[in-house]
């Protein structure tokens, strides 16, 4: 008969299975680990090898050329003839590389062989291992004969080649730091623009810095005065939320998209339309022009992205690849000319020429709503509510996270400076030193008066021209100016910064 089983909750079984770990592994606890003798020297041998490999085997001297030849030697009166000889100075051979064949296939002959002498400096760099009065160069003054001796004075070949004038294997490595961040002034807000009637959800600035543009929820785009902030123009002709503007800087044309799945071009000479892209099935949530040819690319709900040619409205690719929603779209000169961000959580780098994907990375858990390329380096960043990730080109090798921004992040954008601003969906703003990670300073600007704290949101922003002011598109509809406070210094504002052993965690 079956003995009935005590039935217990399961926390007692966890308390109980801790305990008797605990009772278990408690006395050997302080306890070190025996030492094993051959594992021990196994492990010596190896690192002596490895430190001191490159100076194992110094040149030969004569000295012990003679000395060996004395030990064969039956002959008395020879061994009596070298140790007469014993206190002369003792001359060293330097030798070149072995003989070796001019190429790949060709026979090892008299007339083939090459033989690289070392160099004056290579000569010179030795005399920390050799006595100063002592060294020979072989092939200058070297004895008759010497040549015969060489073979068996030839030194390790990587320390022949290197010359360095140290010993370089017997100096430490000096154990790689992490940088410490740029001092950058705060930002402090000094305007507020208002004048859209729904979420400003899109910015851009013109190459003149004169003049800047926003997209809204009201279905209008609308241009603005950049130095007073007073609009200027409002342009109608979207039926949907407007999500995406650009200017271009090698025409007069602005480009727009929005949730009513159209991508129009506006030439603003007429303040009109002049053409439409048509393609997409869903609503296109961002557009950028590349910068050297005449081509735009926009990203959709309908999970692709296409390359449009500005001129003939042609549709040149369709990137299909993605799973979910592609979020945002980048375009530069240099390979991979297009960069995408989705809400598949991925990120996209393709071959423009072709048409295809070429790299795909996955290290982000959530969606990827911003991605923003790095003016002066061969660098981006992606934003996702679990972090902010930097990559390098070509092929997205990840190079740091940037934590500590707890929000979606709807935008990002970098100065030359290396001055990274992220905007996230619950109104703050972080500025991060882009070389270090170090977030300096964190904004959370008040929602405009008659707005409710849950209007607290950022959905785009970008520097303009001078980079010496940061427009922010908010969700209490308007539009906010920041500039870098000009009285403070490294004293007021300290870089309070301590290195992190964590950032290079992928995920």
């Amino acid at each position: 008969m079956v003995e009935e089983v005590q039935k217990h909750s399961v926390h007692t079984l966890v308390f109980r299975s801790l305990k008797r770990t605990h009772d278990m592994f408690v006395a050997d606890n302080g306890k070190p680990v025996p030492l094993d003798e051959e594992s021990h020297k196994q492990k010596m041998a190896i690192k002596l090898h490895d430190e001191y490999g490159p100076v194992l085997h110094m040149p030969t001297s004569k000295e012990s050329l003679k000395e060996e030849g004395a030990q064969n030697a039956t002959d008395s009166y020879a061994h009596k003839q070298y140790s007469a000889n014993q206190e002369q100075e003792v001359e060293y051979l330097v030798t070149g590389t072995r003989p070796s064949p001019p190429g790949p296939g060709v026979s090892l002959t008299a007339d083939t062989k090459i033989q690289t002498m070392p160099s004056e400096s290579t000569a010179r760099s030795l005399a920390v291992a050799l006595p100063s009065s002592q060294t020979r160069v072989h092939g200058k003054g070297t004895a008759p004969g010497a040549s015969d001796r060489s073979q068996t004075t030839v030194m390790n070949s990587m320390f022949m080649e290197s010359g360095r004038a140290k010993n370089s294997a017997l100096m430490s490595t000096k154990a790689p730091t992490m940088p410490k961040p740029q001092w950058h002034p705060p930002w402090k807000l000094y305007r507020v623009i208002s004048g859209h009637l729904g979420w400003v959800r899109c910015i851009a600035v013109e190459p003149g810095n004169q003049w800047f543009v926003t997209g809204s929820a009201d279905r209008t785009i609308k241009i603005w005065d950049l130095a007073s902030g007073k609009l200027k123009l409002s342009l109608t002709g979207h039926i949907g939320t407007v999500r995406g503007v650009i200017v271009s800087t090698r025409s007069p044309y602005l480009f727009s998209c929005g949730e009513d799945k159209q991508v129009k071009c506006w030439d603003l000479e007429y303040n009109k339309v002049v053409r439409h892209y048509h393609g997409h099935l869903s609503a296109v949530y961002g557009l950028d022009l590349h910068p050297t040819i005449d081509v735009l690319g926009t990203c959709s709900r309908d999970s692709t992205a296409r390359i449009w040619d500005v001129r003939t409205k042609a549709s040149v690719h369709t990137l299909s690849g993605h799973t979910n929603a592609v979020a945002t779209v980048r375009c530069q000169a240099s390979e991979p000319q297009i960069i995408t961000g989705s809400h598949d959580t991925t990120i996209r780098l393709w071959d423009l020429v072709a048409g295809k994907s070429r790299v795909t990375l996955t290290n982000h858990k959530k969606s990827v709503r911003a991605v923003v390329l790095h003016p002066r380096h061969y660098t981006f960043a992606s934003g996702s509510p679990d972090n902010i990730k930097q990559w390098k080109f070509p092929n997205g090798s990840f190079m740091q996270n940037l934590s500590g921004h707890n929000g979606i992040i709807n935008t990002l954008t970098v100065s030359s400076d290396g001055v990274l601003v992220s905007g996230a969906d619950n109104g703050t703003m972080h500025l991060w030193d882009w070389r270090s990670g170090y977030n300096f300073q964190r904004i959370h600007a008040a929602v405009q008066p008659g707005s409710l704290d849950s209007e607290s949101g950022i959905f785009a922003c970008a520097f303009d021209q001078s980079e010496s002011r940061l427009l922010t598109a908010e969700a209490d509809k308007t539009i906010k100016v920041y500039r870098e406070d000009e009285t403070a210094t490294e004293e007021t504002h300290p870089v309070n910064w301590k290195p992190e052993i964590t950032k290079r965690k992928c995920f």
